[in-house]
């Protein structure tokens, strides 16, 4: 898995982190292809009820 996209699950909650903040956590082809199969598994999970996309650093959520 990719170190610029962390993803975990806390309860029903789904959580992904865009971990590249010197580039303004713009998406790479490589955390699109990190991500997508977390998605379809959590949209699969009857027991994950939302999913929450955050970006990390404070000066911008998604460049990308």
């Amino acid at each position: 898995m990719s170190e610029d996209v962390l993803l975990e699950t806390r309860g029903a909650v789904g959580l992904v982190t865009l971990n590249r903040p010197k580039a303004l956590n713009a998406l790479s082809l490589e955390m699109c292809r990190a991500l997508y199969p977390q998605l379809d598994a959590w949209a699969a999970d009857p027991s994950v009820k939302a999913v929450v996309i955050s970006g990390a650093g404070g000066r911008a959520f998604c460049a990308g």
